[in-house]
């Protein structure tokens, strides 16, 4: 008969992916909803639109958010837009009349990733410059 060896286990630091986030039962892998909301709020020039959106203190229009980013394409813009949409981060508001006007806005949802984005903004102040600093 085989023996269980005994061995004191050091508890690991929390993971994002860790136990009571959602993804019980994936310890040693990445969780599924971490995964998601990672490639969601981390496709390109989706973080600086949620971040303008999340200083307006009003709804913005697609000139504004474009305005306010001046690197991104009109295109590209247009297509992040869709999507934070479509999954609830941003509402789209049309008002009718001449002329017709579109306007854009953190949903609920969306403004409940400031403190995730605060935290992450902090990071990069942090450690962002001394990485630059080290790669000259």
């Amino acid at each position: 008969m085989a023996s269980k060896a005994t061995t004191t286990a050091v508890p690991a630091a929390p993971s994002p992916g860790g136990p009571g986030d959602g993804c019980a039962g994936e310890p040693q892998g990445c969780c599924p909803l971490y995964h998601e909301a990672i490639e969601l709020i981390g496709r390109r020039w989706t973080g600086a639109i949620v971040s303008v959106l999340m200083q307006a203190e009003r709804p913005l229009r697609f000139s504004e958010i474009a305005a306010a980013v001046p690197q991104l394409s009109d295109r590209l813009l247009s297509e992040r837009v869709k999507e934070l949409e479509t999954r609830g981060v941003v509402d789209r508001t049309v008002h009718t009349g001449p002329p017709v006007r579109v306007e854009y806005a953190l949903t609920p949802m969306g403004r409940s990733l400031a403190p995730a984005l605060r935290e992450l903004a902090e990071w990069a102040r942090r450690w962002l410059p001394a990485t630059a600093d080290r790669a000259n």
